[in-house]
């Protein structure tokens, strides 16, 4: 899987498991996303194109290496992936956020989109779509796939936990997407969650049912 990166630093893995337990209440449980999304997001941005420049230290002048003005934009699927955004954004603050949000149509089983709003140069950044969890990937792969459709060319898809169906899924309909999550679970279970995944990410992270 060469487009996929699991990332299994010790502190991510740690805080993993905090998150996987039932008993972490939302204020914690939100603080640990925030904290992952910026351990993995040193990672995910490991390729940023750096350029020299000359500077003065207080000892002596030097060549330095500054990124070289990329442009970057973070955009989580609604609702779960806002709580990767702040993590995400501590460590690129002059990223832009856009918020793409998906509904699946009862009858037809196929996404819909019901928001987004995205900045006005988006075809001009490299994208990093975040959401906690890929499990069919059904909501990921549309997501992507209308990003596509607005002129994006540089797509990457942070999650924490993945179902192998949904890397599969998002590898057949996306392969120039590269996937970087925190782990890879067992499977999906029939009711369609990550086995043994941290349960509905939404729902843990703002306390609802």
């Amino acid at each position: 899987m060469s487009n996929v990166k699991i990332i299994d630093h010790p502190l991510i893995q740690h805080k993993l498991s905090l998150i996987r337990n039932k008993d972490t209440g939302s204020k914690e449980f939100r603080e640990l996303v925030e904290e992952l999304a910026l351990l993995m997001g040193y990672e995910v941005t490991h390729d940023l194109p750096l350029e020299d420049i000359e500077i003065e230290t207080p000892i002596g002048p030097t060549t330095a290496k500054i990124i070289a003005g990329k442009k970057v934009a973070i955009v989580p699927i609604l609702r779960a992936g806002l709580g990767m955004v702040d993590g995400m954004l501590r460590l690129i603050p002059a990223a832009k956020v856009g918020h793409i949000g998906l509904y699946r149509d009862p009858e037809t089983l196929e996404p819909i989109e019901y928001y987004c709003k995205l900045p006005m140069d988006i075809g001009e950044r490299d994208l990093i779509v975040v959401d906690p969890m890929l499990a069919t990937g059904g909501s990921a792969s549309a997501a992507i796939a209308f990003l596509k459709k607005r002129g994006v060319g540089n797509i990457k898809l942070v999650c924490l936990v993945a179902a192998p169906e949904g890397i599969d899924r998002i590898r057949k309909d996306h392969p120039d997407v590269n996937i970087f999550v925190a782990a890879v679970d067992e499977c999906l279970n029939e009711h369609g969650y990550i086995v043994p995944g941290l349960g509905d990410a939404g729902d843990r992270l703002f306390g609802t049912k």
